[in-house]
Protein backbone atom coordinates (compact mmCIF):
# COMPACT_ATOMS: atom_id res chain seq x y z
CA UNK A 1 0.00 0.00 0.00
CA UNK A 2 0.64 3.45 -0.72
CA UNK A 3 0.31 6.38 1.04
CA UNK A 4 -0.44 10.13 -0.52
CA UNK A 5 -1.96 13.51 1.03
CA UNK A 6 -4.27 15.50 -0.40
CA UNK A 7 -2.32 17.53 -2.64
CA UNK A 8 -0.63 14.34 -4.05
CA UNK A 9 -3.97 12.59 -5.01
CA UNK A 10 -5.74 16.04 -6.30
CA UNK A 11 -2.44 16.20 -8.82
CA UNK A 12 -3.06 12.55 -10.15
CA UNK A 13 -6.83 13.46 -10.57
CA UNK A 14 -5.90 16.14 -12.56
CA UNK A 15 -3.38 14.23 -14.67
CA UNK A 16 -3.49 12.67 -17.70
CA UNK A 17 -4.53 9.06 -17.88
CA UNK A 18 -7.03 6.44 -16.13
CA UNK A 19 -7.94 7.84 -12.96
CA UNK A 20 -7.88 6.09 -9.91
CA UNK A 21 -10.76 4.56 -8.17
CA UNK A 22 -11.88 6.67 -5.12
CA UNK A 23 -13.30 4.23 -2.71
CA UNK A 24 -14.96 6.16 0.62
CA UNK A 25 -15.37 3.67 3.33
CA UNK A 26 -17.21 5.78 5.85
CA UNK A 27 -21.01 5.16 6.59
CA UNK A 28 -23.88 6.98 4.35
CA UNK A 29 -24.71 9.15 7.06
CA UNK A 30 -20.66 10.63 6.61
CA UNK A 31 -20.76 10.81 3.25
CA UNK A 32 -24.11 12.77 2.72
CA UNK A 33 -22.08 15.75 4.79
CA UNK A 34 -19.00 15.26 2.46
CA UNK A 35 -17.44 13.87 0.23
CA UNK A 36 -14.49 13.68 -2.88
CA UNK A 37 -16.10 14.43 -5.80
CA UNK A 38 -16.22 11.09 -7.70
CA UNK A 39 -16.18 9.00 -4.74
CA UNK A 40 -17.81 5.43 -4.76
CA UNK A 41 -19.41 4.43 -1.22
CA UNK A 42 -18.66 1.37 0.33
CA UNK A 43 -18.54 1.55 4.43
CA UNK A 44 -15.81 -0.22 6.12
CA UNK A 45 -18.57 -3.20 7.10
CA UNK A 46 -19.44 -4.02 3.48
CA UNK A 47 -16.12 -4.32 2.22
CA UNK A 48 -16.01 -8.06 2.35
CA UNK A 49 -18.99 -8.57 0.57
CA UNK A 50 -18.31 -6.07 -2.17
CA UNK A 51 -14.61 -7.55 -3.40
CA UNK A 52 -16.82 -8.10 -6.49
CA UNK A 53 -17.34 -5.08 -7.13
CA UNK A 54 -13.49 -3.77 -7.43
CA UNK A 55 -10.98 -4.66 -9.75
CA UNK A 56 -7.69 -5.17 -8.60
CA UNK A 57 -6.19 -4.64 -11.42
CA UNK A 58 -6.64 -0.65 -10.98
CA UNK A 59 -5.34 1.85 -8.70
CA UNK A 60 -7.89 2.39 -6.11
CA UNK A 61 -7.60 5.22 -3.43
CA UNK A 62 -9.09 4.50 -0.16
CA UNK A 63 -10.75 7.25 1.82
CA UNK A 64 -12.32 7.45 5.27
CA UNK A 65 -12.45 10.47 7.34
CA UNK A 66 -8.89 10.64 8.98
CA UNK A 67 -7.12 7.60 7.44
CA UNK A 68 -7.54 5.45 10.08
CA UNK A 69 -10.28 3.55 8.23
CA UNK A 70 -8.97 3.49 5.02
CA UNK A 71 -5.94 1.85 5.95
CA UNK A 72 -7.35 -1.07 7.84
CA UNK A 73 -9.21 -1.18 4.46
CA UNK A 74 -6.34 -0.72 2.00
CA UNK A 75 -4.43 -3.73 4.50
CA UNK A 76 -7.48 -5.83 3.93
CA UNK A 77 -7.78 -5.38 0.38
CA UNK A 78 -3.80 -5.90 0.00
CA UNK A 79 -4.36 -9.59 1.78
CA UNK A 80 -7.06 -9.94 -0.92
CA UNK A 81 -4.73 -9.59 -3.86
CA UNK A 82 -5.43 -6.10 -4.12
CA UNK A 83 -1.46 -4.65 -5.10
CA UNK A 84 -2.61 -1.14 -6.42
CA UNK A 85 -3.76 0.17 -3.06
CA UNK A 86 -3.62 3.79 -2.13
CA UNK A 87 -4.33 5.37 1.63
CA UNK A 88 -5.24 8.63 1.56
CA UNK A 89 -3.25 10.27 4.37
CA UNK A 90 -5.74 12.41 7.10
CA UNK A 91 -8.98 11.06 4.92
CA UNK A 92 -11.55 13.67 3.73
CA UNK A 93 -10.28 16.30 6.77
CA UNK A 94 -7.26 16.69 5.15
CA UNK A 95 -8.81 17.04 1.89
CA UNK A 96 -11.23 19.88 3.20
CA UNK A 97 -7.92 21.53 5.36
CA UNK A 98 -5.60 21.36 2.79
CA UNK A 99 -7.65 21.57 -0.35
CA UNK A 100 -11.38 22.43 -0.25
CA UNK A 101 -12.14 25.05 2.88
CA UNK A 102 -15.93 24.78 1.11
CA UNK A 103 -16.28 21.30 1.86
CA UNK A 104 -18.55 21.25 4.70
CA UNK A 105 -16.39 19.22 7.68
CA UNK A 106 -17.67 17.15 10.74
Amino acid sequence: MRRMGPREIAQWLAADGEPPVLLDVREPWEFQICRIEGSVSIPMGQIPGALARLDPNREIVVICHHGIRSYQVARFLEQQGFTRTVNLDGGVAAWAHDLDPEMPVY
